[in-house]
């Protein structure tokens, strides 16, 4: 009969080990968790990301005023019957 019981204990012990130890065991879920909802978290900028970026192809196809924006805001360009007036800040020396 002892050895029975020991026998129980030892299976029992044996069982727990694999649900407290190892791959798939409580911790590395709780950790796989944690990860996937990082990964959310990432995926909903880039997803956010990408919307703002379609809408800037979609607003540089459909005319040219997309274009001269950008044109003028990233490169300094300016439009032909425009002139360009250079201001020089004197205290900023």
């Amino acid at each position: 009969m002892r050895w029975l019981g020991a026998g129980l204990v030892l299976l029992v012990l044996l069982l727990q080990s694999r649900l407290w130890l190892g791959d798939g065991s409580i911790p590395a879920v709780w950790q796989l968790g944690q990860t996937l909802q990082a990964q959310k978290n990432q995926n909903a900028e880039l997803d956010e990301r990408n919307r703002a970026l379609a809408a800037d192809v979609a607003d540089l196809r459909q005319g040219v005023e997309g274009i001269e924006e950008r044109a003028r805001r990233e490169l300094g360009m300016i439009g032909e019957d425009e002139t360009f007036y250079r201001v020089i800040d004197q205290n900023a020396r």
